[in-house]
């Protein structure tokens, strides 16, 4: 008991006669109150500060772009040949069983028509890039040269499906030797639209005129 009455004075001395408060914040607490919050752009999915997004907010009278709002017309054009080329060999494939004539007409139709829109992105669309990092350009390298085989063999593809229709008259072989050769130019162009994209979303050539040479 007398020890505890000797020690009551020392303990109050030490804490100045204040009671024990709760602890303040501490100022990482505080300097995260104060941080801005990142937030990813929807257009450019990069994390950009209010500032920079301000001329980003939505505008539903700008929702559908214009032709001229884009950087190049090259997308526009290019998912053409893809999805015609890829079909076309997969129902001339098919038709290797049945030989219907309806078939393949519609897959000359196809052909044709991915042709065209091969030809025209590559050689009438082709972007102009400026500015490329050493990786990016071995990745342009290799989506250039699957565009050219898919130019070379959907051509060569529209050939053979214009002999079996006139010439051999819907042969199984006929049909058979483009569906390979379709194969081949839906292969190719698969690989062109994988490096076109690795292109876009991982070098970051494309979006909002990026490494693109601008023409006015």
């Amino acid at each position: 008991m007398l020890v505890a009455i000797f020690l009551l004075p020392i303990e109050t001395l030490a804490h100045g006669g204040e009671k024990h408060s709760k602890k303040a914040p501490s100022a990482k607490a505080d300097s995260l109150k104060k941080e801005v919050v990142s937030t990813k752009d929807t257009i450019t999915f990069s994390k950009v500060t209010p500032a920079e997004h301000a001329g980003h907010k939505a505008n539903p009278a700008k929702v559908h772009a214009s032709i001229s709002d884009f950087p190049h017309i090259h997308p526009l054009i290019v998912h053409f040949p893809i999805m015609l080329l890829l079909i076309a060999a997969g129902v001339q494939f098919v038709n290797i069983l049945f030989r219907k004539k309806e078939l393949n007409w519609a897959v000359t139709i196809m052909v044709l028509l991915g042709f065209v829109t091969a030809y025209a992105s590559t050689h009438w669309s082709h972007p102009h890039t400026d500015g490329l990092t050493e990786h990016a350009e071995l990745v342009l390298e290799q989506h250039d040269k699957y565009a050219d085989y898919t130019i070379y063999l959907s051509g060569l593809g529209l050939l053979a499906q214009l002999l079996s229709l006139f010439l051999f008259k819907g042969k199984r072989w006929s049909i058979a030797v483009a569906a390979v050769i379709l194969i081949g130019a839906g292969y190719a162009v698969s690989m062109a639209g994988h490096y076109g994209a690795q292109l876009v979303h991982i070098e970051g050539v494309g979006p909002q005129g990026k490494y693109l040479e601008q023409h006015h």
